[in-house]
């Protein structure tokens, strides 16, 4: 049987030692090893893997999927997925929404999540069991029913191209909420989902490890989550809601 629990502790464990490492690290030159394109990768990110995994190994048997490094073995029905530093631009240019985010997955599910926002000191976690909880503080999702009267948290992942037809769905679809926001962090977005700051996030071609782990905490936290079109690079079309948004 899978000691759920304990497995939740050691993935806090895992964020909040990553999370100390970046935040130490936020005033000094940050290396930049990749500028490409929409896509920036820092030295500080694989540092910070690598942190997560030397934890993760230590304490648990599964295999661990992770941004910079992929599969550390064949992925089998329990895997982790782990984003060291979701929010890197941000986290570049000292815009302060940026976290650690660990998930366990049991094939496409995610089980159990723990986002750290290291910014704000601000712990964010659940698993499939429990409730979702902000530190000490248990969350619940917004109650807002209409799209004209909510919030949509959404992005654009970084491909290099988009076609006109792709903007006018996003366009025609913006048109339908109260309010947009794109705060250059999908696990942030899951989080602020979960604790009803905003009632809706969705975004297609996203990676698995940008929002696994929110997953967990806006199902925990009352919400609705769709995670669906799963392709070879692990990129998903996700949608998570407060459930109670009506079309």
């Amino acid at each position: 049987m899978l000691q759920i629990d304990s497995y939740l502790e050691i993935a806090k464990s895992a964020a909040l030692l990553a999370g100390a490492y970046i935040k130490d690290q936020q005033n000094k030159d940050l290396e930049i090893l990749l500028n490409e394109g929409r896509d920036i990768k820092l030295q500080i990110d694989v540092d910070a893997e690598k942190i997560i995994k030397d934890h993760l190994i230590a304490e648990s048997s599964f295999p661990i999927l992770a941004e910079e490094s992929g599969a550390s073995n064949e992925l089998s029905e329990f895997y982790w997925v782990v984003d060291p530093l979701d929010g890197t631009s941000n986290f570049l240019r000292n815009i302060p929404i940026s976290c650690v985010s660990i998930a366990l997955m049991k094939d496409i599910e995610p089980i159990l999540g723990v986002i750290f926002d290291f910014n704000n000191n601000d712990l964010y976690f659940a698993h499939k069991e429990s409730k979702a909880y902000l530190n000490e503080k248990v969350l619940t999702v917004s109650t807002v029913q209409l799209q004209n009267n909510a919030t949509l948290a959404t992005g654009i992942p970084a491909k290099k191209n988009y076609t006109d037809e792709e903007f006018r769905k996003m366009i025609s679809e913006f048109q339908s909420w109260k309010k947009i926001r794109m705060i250059g962090s999908a696990a942030m977005a899951a989080a602020y989902v979960a604790s009803g700051k905003v009632d809706a996030y969705k975004e297609n071609g996203i990676f698995l490890w940008d929002i696994a782990a929110g997953a967990a905490i806006v199902r925990a936290a009352g919400g609705k989550v769709s995670i669906k079109n799963l392709l070879k690079d692990y990129r998903v079309d996700a949608a998570f809601s407060n459930n109670y948004i009506k079309d």
